[in-house]
């Protein structure tokens, strides 16, 4: 009969061979398209995590911020103090604060031709799109567009899309997809407001 430390030191040996397995097979580098999407909390942070580690790497990041423009957020202060990242804010605040379609539009195409500007570059590294989805959501941006954009972005170039309600071809045409799902949040059932070093 197998004691409990025999257990699981088999079952530890397979998922060390699992994982070596794996890594062995895993050869091939490319720039990946990254879309953290869903209701729940941390789809930007996420991504600015990301960011970190390039900047951490000595590689160039370039951030457009669509639709939060208007809002302060700590992480744009510390990013866009490296000389290594540019961060570009292209945004009037939420759309239910600007209720001006055609403004938004706009807007969304200045930021628009800014990361396109950035996804030509031959030196960034990393191009994160917050708040892309939301834009492509309202149809503020043709997705097409966008997704052709993309899809000739140079090989090693990699992209963060972030926002809610991702469309489906984006996701499709994605590397890598996160979805946060809510399972709690202070606002919501408690009343509690955002607060610094959490919500921005």
């Amino acid at each position: 009969m197998k004691t409990d430390a025999e257990s699981h030191l088999r079952a530890s040996q397979r998922r060390k061979a699992n994982f070596e397995r794996q890594q062995a097979a895993a050869t091939h580098e490319k720039g990946l398209l990254i879309v953290h999407t869903g209701n729940g909390k941390g789809k930007s942070t996420a991504a600015f995590g990301m960011g970190l580690r390039i900047l951490g790497h000595g590689q160039r990041l370039g951030v457009v911020q669509f639709i939060k423009g208007e809002l302060y957020s700590a992480e744009r202060d510390m990013l866009s103090a490296s000389p290594l990242c540019e961060f570009v804010t292209m945004g009037d605040g939420y759309t239910w604060n600007t209720q001006n379609r055609e403004a938004d539009m706009a807007t969304a195409r200045l930021g628009w031709d800014q990361a396109v500007r950035m996804l030509r570059s031959p030196e960034i590294q990393m191009v994160i799109l917050d708040e892309l989805n939301i834009v492509l959501k309202y149809e503020y941006l043709p997705l097409a567009d966008v997704l052709a954009e993309l899809a000739a972005r140079r090989a090693d170039l990699h992209v963060v899309v972030t926002g809610r309600h991702a469309p489906d071809s984006l996701i499709e045409a994605a590397d890598l997809v996160t979805e946060m799902r809510q399972v709690k949040h202070p606002y919501r059932e408690q009343g509690i407001k955002a607060q610094r070093g959490v919500e921005f």
